[in-house]
């Protein structure tokens, strides 16, 4: 393990960095763990990569996007030595785990920069969400329900405790709905929708049947930048209110934002609140998700965390040193050392 800089050589202390390689983006966050202590940002590097809107309808991620990510990894890479980063931890979530050329793109990322992808199940990217919205809100939340939407896939979980009981991943990412089901131009009719809409019900109520017969949460979580886009598309608070800002996402707002995305370009979706260009060919089906989500659990409305899967990591990482264990898994087998 590498000792923090200035001469800190505190075995129970270690500075790590996250490398998670989205469906958009790869998203590097460096930050110093000590026992006792939450997690203190260092450093953030963010490079787009956009595989999702690159990979076909045979889940072939083409070549620019391979392109792409090997620079973002080269960079995340270099930006982690240059901290002094002591564990980098590399792991690709939905859009890159289910690429029909997965093998092949992660072996060609290695021979190119060295560092060797690892991937999260989709339940551990639950569990590890789960323990992040557990932490940011206590124990006085009581039971909680989480939901995150991503580009490939939408995670929910559900418990009273720092592990889910219940941990799901279902193929309802934003932006695999969105190749699969939309039309690649706005508008996009009412039966379309509604077809959508059919469709992503007919998942959810077929995976959720165990939590809607658990105890209803106490709090319903959402995390993740589709819902953080939406809640502000419907008015809560913008990011410079900062992370306690509470906020909030309701059904009935999301309800009538739907139409009005449907009938948008993306050009003009990118220029309502909160929307950013990256993601605004696909909020369309995200709102669906969203809403569908809400109706299926009988919720009025999410609460929008700040936490997620990043700190999650983090999180499970920092319980390991403080107990004196050994990195678990993803961190025994994904990661590599950075020198």
């Amino acid at each position: 393990m590498t000792p923090l800089p200035d001469g800190d050589t505190d075995s129970a202390r270690l500075r790590l960095g996250v490398l998670d390689i989205g469906s958009n983006s790869a998203h590097l966050r460096i930050a110093d763990l000590c026992p006792g202590e939450a997690p203190a940002p260092v450093r953030s590097v963010k490079s787009a990569v956009r595989l999702a809107e690159s990979t076909d309808r045979h889940g072939v991620i083409g070549r620019p996007a391979v392109g792409r990510l090997i620079g973002a990894v080269r960079e995340a890479s270099a930006a982690a030595s240059a901290a002094g980063v002591g564990e980098l931890l590399p792991l690709a979530t939905s859009a890159l785990r289910d690429a029909a050329n997965r093998d092949d793109v992660t072996a060609e990322v290695r021979a190119a920069t060295g560092v060797t992808l690892g991937f999260l199940s989709g339940e551990e990217e639950a569990r590890l969400t789960f323990l992040a919205v557990r932490r940011w809100y206590g124990w006085s939340a009581g039971p909680l329900l989480l939901a995150d939407i991503g580009g490939g896939s939408m995670e929910l979980a559900y418990g009273a405790g720092d592990e889910p009981e219940i941990a799901l991943s279902l193929p309802l990412g934003a932006g695999r709905l969105t190749r699969h089901h939309l039309p690649a131009r706005p508008p996009v009719r009412k039966r379309t929708r509604k077809a959508l809409r059919a469709h992503v019900r007919s998942v959810l109520k077929e995976a959720t049947s165990e939590i809607v017969e658990r105890p209803a949460p106490v709090r319903a979580v959402a995390t993740s930048k589709t819902f953080t886009q939406l809640a502000r598309l419907c008015g809560a608070p913008k990011r410079k209110a900062g992370p306690y800002a509470p906020r909030r996402l309701d059904r009935a707002d999301l309800h009538g934002w739907i139409p009005t995305l449907a009938k948008l370009p993306d050009e003009e979706r990118a220029r309502l609140r909160g929307v950013k260009a990256s993601r605004a060919h696909q909020i369309l089906a995200g709102a669906i998700v969203a809403e569908a989500v809400m109706d299926v659990l009988g919720l009025d409305g999410l609460d929008v965390c700040p936490w997620a899967l990043r700190e999650g990591l983090f999180l499970d990482r920092l319980d390991a040193l403080a107990a004196g264990r050994p990195a678990a898994p993803p961190f025994g087998t994904a990661g590599i050392i950075v020198p």
